[in-house]
């Protein structure tokens, strides 16, 4: 869904589509900018006496004369930032022969950016951590609407407070936090933050937070804090179990919104796809898998798999007994 803009940007917005596009439906527009028909009509218009030279045809669409360009239009900070971090999404889940025009254009965007956008573009991406490989799962979209002020927040180093929901309990409590940095994994994006209320560092996961204000209270820079090295210090500290598992497609997004390891894909096969993970419990993870039914499979370690294996036959046993009343 597209934010909502005022009418003087969809305007021009709309002068930069129909640039891009030899023909452009007035239904296209209006699914695109999420407004009514009549309303493109309306905008179509105003462009018209505005002394956009644009063609409309019934039953066709609408086009720019042939040699009419609009003028550059800088992208703002924002704009900017997205497509830095677009572009390491796409190193990272896409096949290596796409890295090098990438960095070029890059490059060429960077090169053309004001000194105060290249400063936003430069803090951002430093703070930020995209982990995974072709073919691994990419964002399920889930959160977005609060990534770009997280982004925010880490860039001008603005306290955030948050209305945050557990990942156990499910409790929600009010924190604020001095955000440090964002990271990809596993299909979300997690908020790396000082945590006022805990007294230490955490990760929020974005699409878990309910609600979400920036203040105006700036918090000091952190010289000795690194991202990198936070993250390398928490992997090496959990005591986990590498597993392995099949999950029918059907049940992937909700074993995604359900589960606190992160899922890779490694392979699709049989209507489903196998998973690695790593997880603190054999046993939660026993219980957990037993919950999908025929719809997901223990393949990895084998105590794994006979635990599954232990608590179905439990599980038949009791509905084999008649009922007690």
């Amino acid at each position: 869904m597209l934010l909502r803009m005022n009418r003087t940007d969809r305007l021009v917005a709309m002068v930069m589509l129909l640039q891009g596009r030899r023909v452009v439906r007035a239904e296209e527009l209006a699914e695109h900018f999420e407004i009514s028909v009549r309303t493109v009509y309306r905008d179509m218009s105003a462009l018209g006496e505005a002394g956009v030279p644009i063609a409309g045809e019934a039953g066709v669409g609408y086009s720019l004369v042939k040699g009419y360009h609009l003028p550059p239009v800088m992208l703002t900070a924002d704009e900017a930032a997205a497509l830095f971090v677009g572009a390491e999404m796409v190193k990272q889940f896409s096949d290596s022969s796409l890295n090098t025009p990438m960095a070029a254009a890059l490059d060429k965007l960077r090169a053309v950016l004001p000194r105060d956008k290249q400063d936003h573009v430069e803090r951002l991406t430093r703070r930020t951590v995209i982990m995974g490989r072709p073919g691994q799962t990419a964002p399920n979209g889930a959160g977005a609407s609060w990534l770009l002020q997280v982004q925010r927040g880490v860039v001008h180093r603005r306290v955030l407070r948050l209305l945050y929901r557990g990942k156990e309990r499910r409790e929600e409590t009010l924190r604020e936090v001095e955000p440090l940095g964002v990271v990809f994994y596993g299909g979300a994006w997690y908020l790396v933050a000082w945590c006022r209320l805990r007294k230490g560092f955490r990760q929020f996961r974005i699409d878990r937070i309910r609600e979400l204000g920036v203040s105006d209270e700036t918090f000091p820079h952190r010289p000795d804090f690194s991202l990198t090295e936070h993250l390398q210090r928490e992997e090496a500290a959990q005591g986990t179990y590498p597993a392995r598992i099949w999950l029918a497609a059907d049940v992937q997004e909700r074993a995604r919104g359900e589960s606190y390891a992160t899922l890779i894909e490694e392979k699709r096969r049989d209507g489903g796809a196998e998973f690695s993970l790593f997880t603190y419990s054999i046993e939660w993870l026993a219980r957990w898998l037993l919950g999908y039914g025929a719809a997901a499979e223990a393949l990895e370690p084998p105590e794994l798999r006979e635990r599954v294996a232990e608590l179905a036959r439990a599980t038949l046993q009791r509905y084999e007994q008649p009922v007690r009343v």
